[in-house]
């Protein structure tokens, strides 16, 4: 049997298969099953072969990968200078193979060796939050966020750059907007979330086009007006296929695919901008809709600070469908409960009516509803079309005992996102869920 190499080794070896011999060549990672040699190949795939069908042709000790901390990149005086937040996913991340681990680069010096084209876009500066699954990020963090921006602009930052896993990206990025714009405000300059689907030591990432993306946008960006939904936006590939990155307001876009490069698309309107990137060449490409909106815009006041959320505030979600009954709603009530959001089909509907005097139980679940003290959201199920509860009978119902959301246009995570911005800062809900605070309801389709 042949003696494994050491993590981290480039190696050459011969394998013997069913069919024939064969040679491979890669970098030895941690041994996924015992007695086996795991190998990273060139096109960022992994192979794992028993150690006893394999012969070492070649082996080469790894060099060290880390950057010295004296070699922070130079300050460009022509530049301007954008912070990057780091608050976890693989966005800012390479492969340490000596450990086979994903790491943070979340030093300039860091990121500068992984994407040198960011240098001849802006000078960098870092802050790191966390290393986070997104799944895990809770209210407190984009209270973490929203302060990490306000000193970014405070300290003279010209955009902000946020590093964030893909799978909460889109609500983090509204929970900023509405942070921000939810009052009338409008920070001092653009704010770009980014993520990527790829990790960075795979062939296929998308992690350095899209930080380019953002991090172009929040350097060389046009100035928010705060009434587009364009004070943060959301930065990811616009196809599979690298070359172009979509520029999505943070309250009209949503992650539809778990894996696809691009799996975040816009939500009932359009991006606002596109990256394209080929080669040393990085441009950005107003769309025809936003420039338009633009100009005829009046931008808002710019603002210091921001807003923030109260964590305590605790909002339940619940699905209509044919096991939606009075007892969740019961089970909501009885818990400590700030408001209640549905997914309603459709237009935004519940089970509520009984057209064949054989579902008692949609009645019951109507009155349990009705009875309840607390807001009360409908969002869509379809995602894609607005929640419009004057089409049918059972709508109108709906508004006739006071449920929310009559009207929404902006992402279902959006929508809950501004509740709870209301809730925190003691808004009227009821008025704040009809009106248009930063954009976030999308003209577009009505259009």
């Amino acid at each position: 049997m042949a003696t494994s190499p050491d993590i981290g080794s480039r190696v050459r070896i011969k394998l013997l298969t069913h069919d024939d011999e064969t040679e491979i060549e890669g970098v030895v990672l941690p041994p996924a099953v015992r007695d086996h040699i795991t190998v990273k190949l060139a096109n960022g795939y992994n192979v794992s072969h028993l150690l006893s069908s394999v012969e070492i042709i070649s082996s080469e000790l790894p060099e060290s990968n880390k950057v010295a901390p004296n070699k922070a990149p130079m300050i460009n005086p022509d530049l301007p200078m954008v912070r990057i937040i780091h608050t976890g996913g693989t966005i800012a991340s390479k492969v340490d193979y000596t450990t086979g681990a994903v790491t943070a680069q979340f030093e300039p010096s860091e990121l500068v060796e992984h994407v040198p084209e960011l240098l001849k876009m802006t000078n960098l500066d870092v802050h790191k939050i966390g290393n986070m699954f997104s799944e895990d990020i809770r209210p407190n963090h984009w209270n973490q966020i929203i302060d990490a921006t306000e000193k970014a602009f405070a300290d003279g930052c010209t955009g902000v750059v946020v590093t964030h896993g893909t799978d909460t990206l889109h609500l983090t990025a509204s929970a900023v907007a509405f942070a921000w714009c939810g009052k009338g405000g409008n920070p001092p300059g653009p704010i770009a979330f980014v993520g990527s689907q790829r990790s960075s030591d795979r062939a296929s990432s998308d992690a350095a086009q899209n930080l380019i993306s953002a991090v172009k946008w929040a350097a060389e960006g046009p100035r928010p007006t705060g009434e587009l939904s364009d004070a943060v936006v959301v930065s990811m590939h616009q196809t599979s296929d690298d070359g172009a990155c979509s520029i999505h307001s943070a309250t009209g876009v949503r992650k539809l695919h778990s894996s696809r490069r691009d799996a975040f698309r816009p939500v009932n309107t359009m991006p606002l901008a596109t990256v394209r990137i080929y080669n040393e060449n990085v441009d950005l490409d107003l769309e025809h809709h936003y420039n338009e909106a633009r100009s005829n815009t009046l931008p808002r006041e710019i603002t210091s600070t921001a807003e923030r959320f109260d964590d305590k505030i605790v909002i339940r979600q619940l699905v209509a469908g044919p096991w939606l009954t009075k007892q969740e709603i019961v089970d909501a009530a009885s818990s400590k409960t700030d408001a209640l959001v549905i997914h309603g089909t459709g237009l935004g509907h519940l089970p509520i009516e009984d057209s064949n005097g054989d579902t008692p139980q949609n009645l019951e679940l109507r009155d349990a509803i009705e009875q309840l003290n607390i807001p009360v959201l409908i969002v869509n199920q379809c995602i894609h079309g607005p929640v419009n509860m004057n089409v049918y009978s059972k709508g109108r119902i709906q508004q006739e005992i006071g449920l929310l959301g009559h009207g929404i246009t902006s992402s279902p995570e959006a929508a809950i996102m501004k509740l709870h911005f209301a809730l925190s800062n003691g808004m009227d809900v009821g008025l704040v869920m009809s009106q248009n605070l930063i954009g976030e309801q999308q003209q577009t389709i009505l259009d």
